[in-house]
């Protein structure tokens, strides 16, 4: 999978119907739901600017040299976990209203719970089913 830097997306030339092009920052370690969650950006929502980190220290360092209009965050990641990118995030103003979004296999009573504590605005559990991910990501994507 992509470990590089560049937005991906190259299938997707424009935004989909009543969404705004954003830039979107995907920290997630496993290829599978990388590659689910690019295939319905890409195709479904129309979204091309899309980062992909594979732990937590990559998922910081991204965000501050992308300062992206959306984070994915998975919470079980390696390295630092999903939690403490969370925090971090959270404890430098750039990212005080940046929509950070859990979506986790952590799918057990408390875990959104945590996430929402940890600083995640909203929280969606594995595995992805398509057509309810897409209705989840849609307020985060409408233009403004």
């Amino acid at each position: 999978m992509d470990h590089e830097a560049s937005p991906v997306g190259p299938l997707a030339k424009k935004t989909a119907p009543g969404t705004a092009d954003r830039r979107i920052l995907i920290v997630e370690d496993d290829d599978y739901t990388v590659a689910a969650l690019r295939s319905i950006l890409d195709l479904m929502l129309g979204q091309r600017d899309v980062w992909i980190a594979h732990d937590g220290h990559e998922g910081i360092r991204l965000a501050y040299e992308h300062t992206p209009d959306l984070i994915l965050m998975d919470l079980a990641l390696p390295k630092l976990d999903g939690w403490e990118v969370t925090r971090s995030l959270r404890s430098n103003p750039r990212f005080k209203r940046t929509p950070i979004l859990a979506v986790s296999a952590h799918a057990m009573v408390g875990d959104r719970e945590k996430a929402l504590a940890a600083g995640c605005d909203d929280y969606f559990p594995k595995p992805i089913e398509v057509d309810e991910f897409v209705r989840f990501m849609r307020p985060y994507l409408v233009s403004r």
